[in-house]
């Protein structure tokens, strides 16, 4: 299981490689957690989601950047 404090996120200008691994990191944990059956998991959960959102929107600017 990976825990919110194992992963850290970049927001500076990373490529669409790194971007993607972070959105899988999270991904994962997303699930893991979605799993649990307690309020704190459902709460790690939407956590985890909510950082793939803001992930998703700076891969695809890194995605067109890299694609010019």
């Amino acid at each position: 299981m990976v825990t919110s404090k194992q992963l850290t996120i970049k927001y500076f200008m990373a490529n669409s490689q790194e971007l993607f691994e972070q959105i899988k990191d999270l991904f994962v944990q997303f699930e893991t957690e979605h799993e649990g059956g307690s309020k704190a998991a459902k709460s790690r959960a939407r956590k985890a989601i909510g950082e793939v959102k803001k992930l998703v929107t700076d891969y695809r600017k890194a995605s067109v950047e890299e694609s010019k």
